[in-house]
């Protein structure tokens, strides 16, 4: 898992810079910086959106006495979205559009959910019962 983390802390910023150079060079730096900052006002407001509507669906599930465990998983993909979405560069607007757009995150999160099943059978993710 460290090895993957340290290779795209390495690969993905280098073909960030590679992108952004190509697109500056193919439609204009100020096109481009436009549209990283374009794509980050609209991630913004993406993920306030869709935060405060999965943020009620939680509160709705826990008032009918059950675990938001879904609603969990969705923040979990808001919140890391979001921040890719504020990061400049194409890949990770990309992937952070992903994140927040309810039909891709209805596919990303059962891997999301296998991911962390594994973290618990492992026992380095704890769930606490009240």
């Amino acid at each position: 898992m460290f090895r993957i983390l340290l290779a795209l802390i390495i690969v993905v910023p280098a073909l960030e810079i590679g992108i952004l150079v190509f697109f500056g060079n193919l439609i204009g730096a100020w096109l481009t910086i436009s549209l990283i900052i374009l794509t980050g006002v609209i991630g913004a407001w993406l993920a306030k959106k869709q935060g405060l509507e999965t943020l009620k669906n939680a509160q709705r599930e826990m008032n009918f006495g059950q675990i938001p465990g879904e609603s969990i998983i969705d923040g979990i993909c808001i919140l890391v979205g979001g921040v890719l979405l504020l990061t400049p560069g194409f890949i990770t607007d990309t992937v952070g559009f992903l994140l927040l757009v309810p039909p891709t995150r209805k596919i990303i999160k059962p891997f999301i959910g296998k991911v962390i099943q594994r973290m618990i059978n492992r026992g380095n993710f704890t769930v606490i019962r009240r």
